[in-house]
């Protein structure tokens, strides 16, 4: 394969059309709207009467049942593909989940947006440039440069003064944004659709997270805590494991990976915005820095005003 193929596959210099841009910015925004909400929800989860591998089993097992007839049709595996599927479900699926709840019970919410879906297009532009020899152009380098700086401004605070163990969950965190760098990188590599991918990992993490977390299910639910076992598998299951996932992939397929990576860049920006009528949090300066930069940057990384080639 020849090094421009490989950089096309994955998400290459070639400018989407007008149309795939504005279908692949509406599947990206509604994804990362979806995202921000899915922070608070695994956090409270997690803190609360649901074990990681608990929450993780109810994400997994909506999408693997909605889309079964997705990837009943290619089997339980792909049969090309194998390997930038097997990044796929690392990226995305159980493993995943479990780092990142895992790091949710060291740290608040609020440190979560800047390590986790703030860093990931930074990882993903740089092995795009660094592995795949992707030209980013000026005004897309500017824009990465942007949501960096809004990370940090929005995330610095937290970073200087952490709590008490938190170092623990900044770390699982960044080890999080690293898997889904992967994710994002392989999937227009797997060949497969994106209703084909996420179900197959949604299925494959199922497994995985069953003897572990389906008990505690049972238990939750034995001990009255219904209600918000449903409300997981609404927001974990079929919002964040189906609609999100969907979304992504086909934001992938027609922008390319560093296009659609550079918009989880405004979900920490959504959480700053999204506290302000939820928790009565006003944005400082330094929060509103972080903010506007991080949407002027997400606005330019993702090509928006890239001419069509």
């Amino acid at each position: 394969m020849t090094k421009s193929v490989s950089a096309a596959a994955f998400g290459g210099t070639a400018a989407p059309s007008l149309s795939d841009r504005l279908t692949g910015a509406g599947c990206a925004l509604l994804a990362i709207a979806i995202w921000g909400a899915w922070i608070v929800s695994t956090r409270h989860a997690v803190h609360g009467h649901l074990s990681p591998a608990t929450v993780g089993w109810l994400r997994f097992v909506v999408p693997a049942v909605v889309l079964a007839p997705a990837w009943w049709r290619i089997g339980p595996w792909p049969k090309r593909g194998f390997l930038p599927f097997l990044l796929c479900f690392l990226g995305a699926g159980a493993f995943f989940f479990l780092v990142v709840a895992t790091a949710m019970r060291f740290v608040p919410a609020a440190d979560v947006g800047p390590l986790l879906p703030g860093t990931m297009p930074l990882i993903v532009a740089a092995v795009s440039v660094l592995v795949f020899r992707e030209r980013l152009g000026m005004g897309r380098a500017i824009g990465f440069a942007a949501i960096a700086l809004g990370v940090v401004t929005l995330g610095g605070r937290g970073l200087l003064y952490p709590q008490d163990g938190a170092w623990r969950g900044h770390a699982l965190l960044l080890i999080g944004a690293g898997m889904w760098a992967c994710y994002t990188l392989a999937f227009r590599r797997t060949g497969l659709k994106a209703t084909e991918t996420v179900g197959l990992v949604g299925l494959w993490s199922t497994v995985v997270l069953t003897p572990y977390g389906l008990p505690g299910v049972v238990e939750a639910v034995a001990s009255g805590y219904g209600r918000e076992v449903l409300f997981q598998l609404l927001i974990q299951g079929l919002l964040s494991g189906v609609v999100a996932l969907v979304a992504f992939g086909i934001a992938i397929e027609r922008l390319g990976s560093s296009r659609a990576a550079a918009f989880t860049g405004l979900v920490p920006a959504l959480a700053a915005l999204i506290a302000v009528p939820a928790l009565g949090e006003h944005p400082d300066t330094a929060a509103i820095i972080g903010v506007a930069a991080t949407g002027v940057g997400v606005v330019l990384a993702s090509g928006a005003f890239s001419g069509r080639r």
